[in-house]
């Protein structure tokens, strides 16, 4: 389930026509999300509000042995209109799953970026801000984000630790070329990225490329990735198909061409809804006078469905076992989930945990 704080940075992409899907680091988001998930360890508590349409905050507190946390603020130069109330919130839009390729967003024009006043151009362009402190570590992340065209968007973010007198953490470069085969409902997607941590004087660089359908593909949503990174000599591949409404398939093979060691895993979610409960049709006078029934109206746009929760698992060669079910209860958000080591008959819970979310 993401953060609060994600969950905002999501709203700011939107709020500023931002094609979120079309950057490198998405090219994976189905599989992350279908196997890569993280199980909670012990209880997290986490509260945040969005107090104004710029300012958010938020505050998280775990307990793993020993107690620690952080605290987080967050600024947008745009205000951005979304619900921040956890029990209001869809949760379509906090827990990932199957990600759905969408149409690319036609790019906003030059001019029509331009603000006028008095002959002289005023207009600004969106930013982001963002801090994190975790303790007691007095580890800092920040994060700045700005579109500086209707194009493109630089994205930094710079892991820093108060001990290091403000070095930076983290360098890099990402890119993402798509290409939509209309013949086939589907699009192609390549891209690289670069990147150089200062910290500890080394750098990576790794390819990808991706396959997905469209909405309008009339067979079954299926999305394939291959990743490549040459300097550790790591090939990745994941295929993920929804197989149903509410269920999603995942599988991901990763080889090392250096040390010939592999691994599989397998996964898979179920959303489970909440059944709609009919209203009770009462008669109009107008209906018992003419001794018939009221005409039934439907409505223009349908309901849409509640999640009453999600089921995600995946196993690994090694018998490894991951479960995680999210959803809500009355005002909280939870997320409650367990990693189980099946080999180990002694001792087979790894990982048990809870995680509370809270949001004004």
């Amino acid at each position: 389930m993401l953060e609060f704080m994600d969950y905002v940075q999501h709203a700011f992409y939107n709020a500023s026509n931002w094609n979120y899907e079309n950057s490198y680091s998405q090219l994976t988001a189905t599989a992350r999300a279908l196997l890569d998930f993280e199980t909670p360890r012990g209880l997290r508590l986490n509260v945040s509000s969005l107090s104004s349409p710029n300012f958010a905050t938020s505050y998280n507190l775990g307990s793993v042995g020993l107690v620690d946390g952080s605290f987080s603020y967050l600024y947008s130069s745009c205000p951005l209109r979304t619900i921040s109330q956890s029990s209001k919130i869809d949760l379509h839009d906090v827990i990932r799953g199957y990600r759905q390729i969408q149409e690319l967003r036609k790019p906003d024009e030059p001019w029509e970026w331009e603000q006028w006043h008095a002959g002289r151009r005023i207009d600004s362009r969106d930013t982001l801000l963002y801090g994190r402190l975790y303790l007691p570590l007095s580890t800092l992340e920040a994060l700045y984000l700005r579109r500086l065209s209707p194009t493109p968007a630089a994205e930094v973010i710079c892991p820093l630790h108060q001990h290091d007198v403000g070095k930076w953490g983290l360098i890099g470069l990402r890119g993402l070329a798509t290409r939509t085969e209309d013949r086939i409902y589907g699009r192609f997607s390549a891209g690289a990225e670069m990147y150089y941590g200062a910290l500890n004087k080394s750098g990576g660089v790794s390819f990808g490329g991706r396959f997905a359908t469209l909405p309008a593909h009339r067979g079954l949503p299926l999305t394939a990735t291959l990743t490549l990174n040459p300097l550790m000599g790591n090939i990745s591949t994941t295929y993920a198909v929804k197989a149903g409404r509410d269920l999603s398939l995942c599988s991901k093979f990763d080889f090392n061409v250096y040390s010939y060691e592999s691994d599989v895993m397998i996964g898979c979610e179920l959303w489970r809804m909440k059944q709609k409960v009919e209203k009770k049709r009462e008669r109009s006078m107008a209906a018992k006078l003419a001794w018939k029934l009221d005409d039934i109206v439907e409505p223009a746009v349908p309901e849409p469905e509640e999640v009453a929760g999600v089921l995600k698992a995946r196993i690994d060669q090694n018998w490894r076992l991951g479960l995680l079910w999210e959803g809500r209860i009355k005002e909280l958000m939870f997320t409650l989930g367990s990693s189980i080591d099946m080999k180990r008959r002694d001792q087979p819970f790894r990982a048990l945990g809870l995680e509370l979310q809270y949001s004004s």
